[in-house]
């Protein structure tokens, strides 16, 4: 990809934030406006062969909207719900019970959110068309109903899915409990408040992947189940 090209994803992206913050006080959205209308609406054919630089540049840019996305869900409120497994366990026991989804596999798509207020955001393949994806969110320990997302012809949706069997939402506690204490050591680092896995080539990837203190920043990546990857100061 030209570095012309890169410079446009770039900006197009990191300028989303602003709309990503507008368009959750319109809707109750989170996954769809991250992904479906900004980042999504970018995995086109040519991406699926970017350079790693560009990839880095989307994922930059998807911790971004996270950010702003968890400004709308105050500590307040907070239920430490990141670390609670058996609540973790049950938001995904419901999902299976899920009508629609009974004696069918559920496959997540793109992005799968938690936050520490007991709010999940995740999309989902359609249970009976493959080609539609749908957002749901859940809230007061209870799923939504689907919300349709609209998609583009170029969106690579059997790329960025993997199935519920191959991932679990406990790991999400496992996530936050590794950050947390690495965390503890670094001055001026916060816990976390939200944490969601990225999906590419049928992949997960948790986020966030850097720890910010006051004086040093840690790059920190985990594997899929949630354990420790790497740990390193950037």
């Amino acid at each position: 990809m030209k570095p012309l090209s890169i410079v446009l994803i770039s900006c197009l992206l990191f300028l989303g934030c602003k709309q990503v913050s507008k368009s959750i006080d319109e809707t109750f959205a989170t996954t769809d406006t991250v992904a479906g209308k900004e980042v999504e609406k970018r995995n086109t054919e040519p991406l699926k062969n970017t350079q790693p630089d560009v990839r880095e540049i989307i994922n930059t840019a998807l911790e971004k909207h996270a950010t702003v996305l968890s400004e709308h869900h105050p500590e307040g409120k907070t239920i430490a719900f990141l670390t609670d497994t058996n609540a973790l366990k049950n938001a995904e026991g419901a999902m299976r019970k899920l009508p629609q989804y009974a004696g069918k596999e559920i496959f997540i798509y793109a992005t799968l959110y938690f936050y520490n207020d007991g709010t999940i955001n995740v999309m989902l393949q359609h249970p009976e068309n493959p080609k539609y994806i749908d957002a749901y969110e859940f809230r007061d320990n209870k799923w939504s109903d689907p919300r349709p997302i609209q998609l583009s012809v170029h969106d690579d949706i059997k790329g960025r899915l993997v199935s519920l069997n191959k991932t679990s939402f406990i790991n999400a506690a496992k996530v936050t409990e590794i950050y947390n204490k690495k965390a503890q050591e670094i001055e001026g680092a916060k816990p976390l408040s939200s944490t969601y896995i990225s999906i590419w080539n049928n992949q997960v990837r948790w986020f966030p992947t850097t720890i910010n203190g006051s004086r040093e920043k840690y790059a920190i990546q985990f594997n899929e189940d949630g354990s420790l990857k790497s740990f390193q100061q950037d």
